[in-house]
C-alpha cells in the first residue's frame, strides 16, 4: 500500500472525514450544471478560472503563516505532472458536463463514477500497488451499489452510445487525475496542486465553448451565483479537500469513496430540482456505504 496507508491514525481519521465533506461539495455539481445559462464546456471553464483567486489566496495564506511543510516552489519535473493532472481534470470535467446533455443522467452518472476501477488498476499496474481480497469485495459491492442506486433510470439504447462512451471516458481521465494528484501530493501542498492543475486545466478548455457554439457568458446575476458556486465550493471546496486527503488516504480507496457523490447528488436534486428518492436508491445508497467500509478495512 501507499505511504498514506501508514499515516498517523488522528490524520487519517480527519482526512476520511474531510473526503466525505468533500464528496457533499462536487455533489451539487451535476446540479449547477443543469441551473447555469452558460454551456456546458463553457460552465467547466469558469469552474477551473474562478477558482484561480481563491487558491492563490490560499497558497500565500499557507506560505505565511507556515501551515503546510509541504509548501515549496514546483520543480521542472511536478510543474510536467501538474500539466498532465489539469489537463486530465479539465477534459474529465468538460467531457462529463457535455455527456450530461447527450444521455441519461443516471447513466452518465453511474459510468462517469467507474473511476475506482481505473484508479485500482493504474496504482495496480502503473505503481506496482497490492490490495487485498477485502478491498476487492469493498470495490465491487460499492459499484454494485452504484447500480442500484441508478437501476431504475438505467437505460440501453443507440441514442445514448455517444454520451454513455464520453461518461465512460470522464472516469478513465477522472482515474488518471487521481493517480496524478496522488503522486504530488507527497511533495506540495494542496492550495499549490489545485492553483496549478486549475491554471492547466482552464486553458485548453477555454476554446471549446467558442469551437462548439456555446453560450460563454451568463446573462444574469443568478447565473454568475452559479458559476461562481461551482468554482467556489466543488472546485476550490470539494477538490482541495480531495487533494488534502490523497496525502493521508490510499488513492485507490479515495476513489471509492467518490462514490457517494451520485449518491449525494440524489439528496441535492431531491433538495434543489424536487426529484424524489425512490426505496431502490436508498437500498443503493446503503450498499455503497457498505461497501466503503469493507474497502477501507481492506486498504488498512
Amino acid at each position: 500500500m501507499s505511504e498514506a496507508a501508514h499515516a498517523n491514525p488522528r490524520t487519517v481519521r480527519l482526512a476520511l472525514v474531510l473526503l466525505f465533506v468533500a464528496t457533499f461539495a462536487v455533489a451539487i455539481s451535476g446540479t449547477m450544471v443543469r441551473l447555469s445559462e452558460t454551456g456546458p464546456t463553457a460552465t467547466a471553464f469558469w469552474r477551473m478560472a474562478l477558482a484561480i483567486p481563491a487558491m492563490w489566496l490560499m497558497m500565500g495564506f499557507e506560505r505565511r503563516s507556515g501551515a503546510s511543510v509541504t509548501v515549496r516552489s514546483p520543480t521542472i519535473h511536478d510543474f510536467l505532472l501538474l500539466a498532465a493532472a489539469g489537463l486530465a481534470f479539465g477534459i474529465e470535467i468538460a467531457i462529463w458536463n457535455a455527456a450530461m446533455m447527450m444521455t441519461s443522467v443516471a447513466n452518465g452518472t453511474l459510468l462517469s463514477n467507474l473511476s475506482p476501477l481505473f484508479v485500482a488498476l493504474g496504482a495496480h499496474f502503473i505503481l506496482g500497488q497490492r490490495f487485498s481480497r477485502t478491498f476487492h469485495v469493498g470495490l465491487a459491492l460499492s459499484l454494485v451499489g452504484a447500480g442500484v442506486l441508478m437501476g431504475e433510470d438505467l437505460s440501453i439504447s443507440a441514442t445514448h452510445l455517444a454520451g454513455d462512451t464520453l461518461a465512460l471516458s470522464a472516469a478513465a481521465f477522472f482515474g488518471a487525475y487521481i493517480l496524478l494528484i496522488a503522486k504530488l501530493r507527497s511533495r506540495l501542498s494542496t492550495s499549490v496542486i489545485m492553483l496549478w492543475t486549475c491554471v492547466f486545466s482552464a486553458v485548453p478548455v477555454l476554446p471549446l465553448p467558442f469551437i462548439l457554439g456555446e453560450v460563454f457568458l451568463p446573462y444574469s446575476l443568478g447565473g454568475w451565483a452559479v458559476l461562481f458556486a461551482v468554482a467556489l465550493i466543488c472546485q476550490a471546496g470539494g477538490q482541495s479537500l480531495l487533494t488534502y486527503a490523497l496525502a493521508h488516504l490510499p488513492a485507490a480507496f479515495s476513489s471509492i469513496g467518490f462514490l457517494l457523490v451520485p449518491v449525494n447528488a440524489a439528496i441535492v436534486a431531491w433538495i434543489v430540482l424536487d426529484e424524489p428518492v425512490r426505496p431502490l436508491q436508498a437500498l443503493g445508497a446503503a450498499i455503497i456505504l457498505g461497501g466503503i467500509v469493507v474497502a477501507r478495512r481492506g486498504s488498512r
